[in-house]
């Protein structure tokens, strides 16, 4: 059982009244954590934990911030095993995925270690006589990150690693269904040695979370936001952000399509999308959603996809032959057959079976077939399900890429580079990748969507300017004449 503090101004504490909750295994149902439930008090004291600290941080030399930054890289990969232990009993999934979660969070943490002398300015040519101008990029504030539970310990580092390099002061808000990976993510901080209230995590209660949004976002001190999730949860976050004025980043859902051409290699094809579609039980905003195939290639590679599925089995978490786990509850994985139905019900065919579901357990799914009138066609899945739908020429194909209020990432498949680029600067999508899965992420590369996918972006050079505000400072260097 893991007991659950609130890390504020450096120091563990419980909610100031006392309150807690309780998040359970999805599969056994057994409670796993008692996580204290932040009142508005306790947003109240992070965000002054955060200003407090905020004035030394922000004038750290850089140097000094790389080596905490660099430490905590460290410190997060020897906490590997607490991760992938925590993350399977509150959310399910794979240990090889909390793994790879681990792996990646950390190369972000040296990724901001890295950027901290690359947060700069430069010299802007004057038309005044003598006058030195410059552009500089300089520390905004304190940073609230708002993480989900997907991918518990990538998304709640990315939520702070760059803020953090720039020199803000940060608030995690951790998510109610990973609560104790989140605060795992404060401690290793902790251990790094940061300063007390430069990191600071708050876990609250679901029926608590829209009062706690809001007093954290209205709070004057808080000066950047940012949220990963859900669009319907992100357009909340954005119409608080734009109540209070106050700059976003919101990285949203996906309705990923995987466009396989009539040139395309379906061997790589089959086996990028079984890994987009799959990984992690489909859990994850770039999962491939969708297949777009040409039609003189689709039952070819319909049947060789099929077959991979087919020899995908979900079960309980690092039981011997599953590569595959659990979903996030049983209710997530109830939407998921509820969709499925819709779709066969209105004509699409089930390659890979009859659906098997047993509580948070759900078996792989191909469904042929899909057409506009089906709830899949517009609803992002969110599950181990892929959509086909297959396309006469490469216009229509991207066509119905594009037939989506979604743009988050996607993927073309073709042996004809240029003709792939082609249709790749067609997409509507902010992250597009050629011969290669919709499921790629690095640290120093520029992440974010399109449409309803969200705005401003995650990652490297792309991230600092999000976080950090850019003034523009002259020197007079000679005596300037005045009209007046």
């Amino acid at each position: 059982m893991n007991e659950v503090t609130l890390l504020i101004g450096g120091t563990a504490c419980a909610a100031s009244d006392g309150a807690t909750f309780a998040r359970n295994n999805p599969v056994t149902g057994e409670p796993v954590s008692v996580v204290a439930a932040a009142t508005l008090i306790d947003a109240d004291a992070a965000v002054a934990a955060a200003s407090a600290a905020f004035p030394a941080w922000s004038v750290m030399p850089p140097g000094e911030r790389r080596k905490l930054l660099l430490k905590a890289a460290d410190v997060m990969d020897s906490h590997a095993s607490d991760f992938v232990e925590t993350g399977v009993a509150e959310a399910g999934s794979t240990p090889v995925w909390y793994g790879f979660n681990v792996m990646l969070a950390a190369n972000m943490l040296r990724d901001a270690a890295g950027l901290v002398t690359y947060i700069g300015g430069e010299v802007i040519p004057s038309d005044v006589a003598g006058n030195l101008a410059l552009a500089m990029r300089e520390p905004a504030g304190v940073v609230l990150g708002i993480a989900p539970w997907n991918a518990p310990v990538i998304l709640g580092t990315r939520a702070i690693a760059v803020p953090l390099a720039c020199g803000n002061t940060v608030i995690l808000k951790a998510s109610e269904l990973t609560p104790a990976v989140h605060r795992l993510i404060g401690q290793v901080f902790t251990e790094a040695g940061f300063p007390a209230g430069v990191v600071n995590v708050l876990s609250n209660a679901s029926a608590d979370a829209p009062a706690m949004v809001e007093r954290l976002i209205a709070n004057p001190a808080v000066k950047r936001v940012n949220f990963t999730g859900s669009t319907g949860v992100g357009r909340i976050v954005g119409q608080l952000c734009a109540k209070y004025l106050k700059p976003a980043v919101l990285e949203l859902g996906g309705k990923n399509p995987m466009l396989i051409l009539d040139d395309a290699d379906l061997d790589d094809a089959v086996e990028a999308a079984a890994f987009g579609g799959f990984f992690n039980q489909g859990q994850i905003c770039m999962s491939t959603d969708r297949i777009i195939v040409s039609g003189v290639v689709a039952d070819s590679f319909v049947a060789k996809l099929t077959s991979k599925v087919r020899n995908m089995k979900a079960g309980k978490p690092g039981a011997e032959g599953c590569l595959l786990g659990a979903m996030v509850s049983s209710e997530a994985a109830a939407r998921i057959k509820h969709l499925v139905d819709d779709a066969t019900s209105k004509g699409a065919r089930l390659t890979t079976g009859p659906v098997q579901l047993d509580g948070a357990i759900l078996q792989p799914l191909l469904l042929d077939g899909l057409t506009s009138e089906m709830e899949l066609y517009q609803e992002e899945a969110f599950g181990p399900v892929i959509t086909i739908l297959r396309a006469d020429n490469d216009d229509e194909a991207v066509r119905l890429a594009n037939d989506s209020k979604y743009g988050l990432c996607a993927a073309v498949f073709s042996k004809n580079v240029g003709r792939a680029i082609a249709i790749a600067k067609r997409i509507e999508s902010g992250i597009c990748h050629i011969n290669s899965s919709t499921v790629h992420d690095e640290a120093q590369m520029p992440f974010g969507g399109v449409k309803s996918s969200g705005y401003g972006r995650f990652g490297g050079k792309a991230g600092v300017a999000e976080f950090t505000d850019l003034r523009w400072i002259t020197i007079q260097t000679t005596p300037r004449h005045y009209p007046v």
